[in-house]
């Protein structure tokens, strides 16, 4: 009787396993994977303890004076404790400054809110309405025993929230028409959109700031004048508005011709297909890119700073040109760049978690 030998199957080798196996995969799989490992290593050991000694150990925390700040080797973080208001809220009265607090968080929470799914109901834009007004009040003011604020005393972050949220809200419905539009059979509709879309997407975002604060009120009529801030966020959702159209057309063009067939074999209306077949598979091919229009478009509302209104950049400005706390301006801005950090990175973290939710599979 014959006996076949069994044969068993063997674990990659020692090196491939573990820690080890990986440090050999990913950073030192080929001579010069090993030579960036070690630049990248040398650059860390460098920078980063002393960024560590500067921004904490030897930092100054409870200085009273900026020459107390002055005479420690470390950041001066008494100049945030100082003038954070002021950098947050901008010249908005101090003692009513509960209200822009107020709004930025109710903004906030709204944004929370519509990205939780149990929220996608169809209440959720009466909500938005509800706590858009909520907004309005709270820091306009006149009513309900509220004193009155000229939209030109807001400024900081409330601004910076009311801008990009304003912005996206009616950007994005701006871009699916004009994406529909460019790709319509119709010729006078496709070529007002073409026009459209090129024409904002050849000329930078300053370059539409300046001519709506500047060039605008000269085509209006006499004694008629549009607000300074409404200007602005008109040519900001303007601007998103074609970039977003180019990304949806995009995202129309992936979609293969068989959808359109088989919603033109069930009778489908134009706009029906549109709503119910085409767009939701459209969209969630282009979450990537239009998570990168909004992420855009929250930081270029500091652009608004050149045509005078007091966004978080500007407030910064303002606060560092106090004579007793000059010269803390790294400080200041790496508070700011904080705050857009955990915006911009929070707003990519959900884009992620929704696209593995809807599987659009970009997950590697």
């Amino acid at each position: 009787m014959s006996h076949t030998p069994t044969s068993t199957v063997s674990g990659p080798p020692p090196l491939q396993r573990g820690p080890l196996g990986w440090l050999r995969q990913n950073l030192f799989s080929s001579p010069l994977n090993a030579i960036l490992t070690a630049l990248s290593a040398w650059l860390l050991l460098m920078t980063v303890p002393a960024m560590i000694d500067w921004l904490f150990i030897k930092a100054n925390f409870d200085a009273q004076t900026a020459q107390d700040c002055r005479a420690s080797a470390g950041a001066c973080w008494a100049f945030i404790r100082e003038k954070h208001r002021l950098i947050l809220f901008g010249i908005y009265p101090y003692d009513e400054q509960w209200r822009p607090l107020l709004a930025s968080i109710l903004l906030t929470l709204l944004i929370v809110c519509s990205c939780v799914r149990w929220f996608w109901k169809p209440w959720l834009p009466l909500l938005w309405l509800v706590g858009l007004s909520v907004v309005g009040i709270l820091m306009w003011g006149g009513v309900l025993g509220l004193s009155y604020v000229e939209n030109s005393l807001w400024g900081g972050l409330p601004l910076t929230l009311i801008l990009a949220t304003f912005g996206i809200a009616f950007a994005f419905p701006l871009g699916l028409l004009l994406a529909l539009g460019r790709t319509s059979r119709l010729p006078a509709v496709k070529a007002v959109c073409v026009v459209y879309i090129e024409l904002i997407r050849g000329v930078p975002l300053i370059s539409l700031l300046f001519m709506s604060s500047v060039m605008l009120p000269l085509f209006m009529p006499e004694g008629f004048n549009i607000d300074k801030l409404l200007r602005a966020q008109i040519a900001i959702i303007l601007f998103a508005a074609a970039y977003i159209a180019e990304t949806v057309r995009g995202g129309l063009q992936a979609i293969p011709k068989g959808q359109y067939e088989g919603a033109a074999s069930l009778g489908l209306s134009y706009w029906r297909t549109m709503r119910q077949i085409i767009l939701p598979q459209a969209l969630k091919i282009v979450i990537p890119p239009l998570v990168g229009i909004f992420i855009s478009l929250f930081k270029d509302t500091s652009l608004v700073v050149i045509i005078g209104i007091f966004d978080l950049t500007q407030a910064a400005k303002v606060a560092l040109a106090d004579a007793a706390w000059r010269g803390f301006s790294r400080e200041a801005y790496l508070f700011i760049a904080l705050i857009y950090f955990v915006f911009c990175y929070s707003i990519s973290r959900y884009s992620r978690s929704l696209e593995r939710r809807l599987q659009t599979g970009y997950e590697r």
